[in-house]
């Protein structure tokens, strides 16, 4: 019985490290798509500044 329960324990750790990684990596991706979405957004907001405005000088 004793055998069992060291396997068991065994992969209990091994799954909780898989968990972390996971996790670790997750926070990892939501931190990445914030920046790429300010990036989106100061890209936006470049591009909206450098529009002429078609009716200027237009009377």
């Amino acid at each position: 019985m004793a055998e069992g329960s060291e396997e068991l324990r065994r992969e209990n750790a091994y799954l909780k490290q898989g968990c972390a990684q996971l996790q670790g990596g997750f926070t990892d991706l939501a931190a990445e798509n914030m920046r790429l979405r300010q990036e989106l957004e100061r890209i936006a907001g470049r591009r909206a500044m450098a529009r002429p405005d078609p009716l200027a000088g237009v009377r």
